[in-house]
């Protein structure tokens, strides 16, 4: 592993219902090191958000969790993290495909595309002892050689991109890598930086987007998304409007 410390301590396993759920579980009882990396070959019940299931076929996937100790971040700036595990992911997608011919965008608040299907997302959870972060997790999901998705699933692959296996564990290594580097800007504070390559990748940024607010469509125009991680949306009456993950639905995607 080309990197300081993420990816060094290696816990690879054949079976586990998730990796995130693991990790969890480990830092309760094992004093681990910070950028301890855990992989699967298989995960049973791997989890996105809003507790939907990460259905990936044995031995094809990338599926692994990283651990960080961000002491040095406030409540606020935890999502950080989710903009560098995108990032990262994006560096990885931009490695395997011809970014001419593919068009990778971060869809907020936590999902990867290829030519506006999903190929991606990321997870992340955090350890507290009391009011104290101790831990933040982030569970990575990433497509790789599986061409067969779920009927209505909007999915795709690397090898679906470019016909050809590819591997797993090199593309697990470059996010390492990637994920080290922007990481390593947070602690050196340098959020400017990470915020503009963040917005420039968004799906759907400064443009009208189809969405359900408490089961009601709407089209609303995306502003940003803020520093803790709400978007940031407006109607064409002028009014604005912050929406965090769990108030707000996608719905057809448009670009």
């Amino acid at each position: 592993m080309d990197t300081l410390f993420i990816g060094q301590n290696h816990i690879h396993l054949d079976e586990v219902d998730s990796t995130n759920s693991y990790a969890i579980s480990l830092l309760k009882n094992v004093n681990l090191t910070e950028g301890t990396l855990i992989s699967a070959k298989h995960q049973t019940k791997g989890r996105g958000q809003r507790g939907n299931l990460w259905n990936a076929v044995a031995g094809q996937n990338a599926t692994f969790s990283l651990i960080v100790k961000p002491a040095f971040l406030n409540e606020n700036q935890l999502f950080y993290l989710s903009k560098c595990a995108a990032l990262a992911l994006y560096d990885v997608l931009a490695y395997f495909l011809n970014t001419g011919h593919f068009d990778i965008k971060i869809k907020w608040p936590n999902d990867i595309l290829v030519n506006g299907k999903k190929i991606a997302g990321v997870l992340i959870e955090n350890v507290l002892s009391g009011r104290q972060l101790s831990w933040s997790v982030a569970g990575i999901g990433l497509n790789i050689n599986q061409t067969s998705f779920s009927d209505g699933l909007n999915a795709t692959s690397i090898k679906s991109c470019t016909g050809q296996d590819h591997d797993i564990m090199l593309a697990i290594r470059y996010f390492c890598t990637a994920f080290e580097g922007y990481y390593l800007q947070l602690k050196n504070k340098s959020f400017n930086s990470i915020n503009e390559n963040y917005a420039f990748f968004l799906f759907g940024l400064k443009s009208w987007i189809n969405v359900e607010v408490e089961g009601m469509p709407l089209s609303l125009f995306f502003e940003a998304v803020t520093e803790d991680g709400r978007i940031n949306l407006s109607d064409r009456g002028g009014n604005t409007y912050l929406f965090d993950v769990k108030q707000i639905k996608w719905l057809k995607l448009t670009s």
